[in-house]
């Protein structure tokens, strides 16, 4: 668990002036981010270095990383957003050495077809130097998510309704003032995105951060708001559920209470 002392280090950087998209910034330092990284690690994979590298039975694409970073086999997209090359440009910018298998621009589509070859191939030493390249690289990992929640809001604001963008704008740095609002949003934005993305709906309704600044209450500032946020978070998920397609009827019902408690870590002071 977080210090309060190490939590307070990751509020916004300028959250004493007035609200704006535009002046503030997260910059984790790495202890922080190695924080961040393993608290996340923890989330998506239960801090168990196998699960670094795994394909989920309900899906058509393997997830990756500390925050479970999308991967597409070529010629088949999906209709969420795709992380995990992004992570591979992020970290050769940082200077880490890739895989030659993983080197070239763009990045190479996942090269296992399907989850049966994957794991028949899991002991093999592509995934095993993938496993490895990820276990040493989960600050920079979380400085990656960390720069897509610093992306997010001038995106989610300009997707959402001109009417509702000072208030979305407003919950969004009620969080973001607290300490450990700061991890939810970093965390929600990695897990469920933006929701800005109109293929990542059911019945066209969204599940990610606009959703959920949309969904939460006008609580007062302080704890109470990532109280709010973690509330708005569950009911995005919970109407995703409801309205997911026969096919994913299942699955997504048997995903809903591991995501709820998830949602409950973002309430810890």
């Amino acid at each position: 668990m977080f210090t309060r002392a190490l939590l307070a280090a990751l509020c916004l950087t300028a959250c004493a002036t007035a609200p704006s998209a535009a002046a503030r910034e997260i910059r984790l330092t790495p202890e922080q981010a190695l924080e961040v990284g393993r608290k996340i690690f923890r989330n998506e994979a239960g801090g168990k270095v196998e699960l670094l590298t795994h394909w989920n039975a309900n899906e058509d694409f393997p997830s990756m990383g500390i925050g479970h970073f999308l991967w597409y086999v070529p010629g088949r997209p999906g209709r969420f957003t795709e992380t995990f090359p992004g992570l591979l440009d992020f970290l050769a910018s940082e200077g880490v050495a890739l895989p030659a298998w993983l080197a070239g621009s763009p990045r190479p589509g996942c090269p296992w077809n399907d989850r049966a070859s994957f794991y028949s191939d899991f002991d093999g030493p592509r995934l095993k130097e993938l496993r490895v390249l990820l276990e040493n690289t989960i600050p920079q990992q979380a400085r990656f998510i960390a720069d897509r929640l610093e992306r997010a809001l001038p995106k989610v604001l300009a997707a959402a309704p001109a009417s509702q963008r000072a208030k979305l704008e407003e919950r969004f740095y009620r969080v973001a003032e607290v300490p450990n609002g700061v991890y939810a949003l970093v965390d929600y934005v990695n897990f469920k995105g933006e929701g800005i993305n109109p293929n990542e709906r059911y019945k066209g309704e969204g599940w990610g951060l606009l959703q959920a600044l949309q969904l939460m209450d006008d609580a007062n500032p302080g704890q109470p708001s990532v109280e709010s946020f973690a509330r708005g978070c569950d009911r995005a998920l919970t109407r995703r559920v409801r309205n997911a397609p026969p096919e994913r009827q299942a699955a997504e019902q048997g995903w809903l209470p591991g995501w709820r408690k998830r949602l409950l870590t973002y309430n810890e002071p």
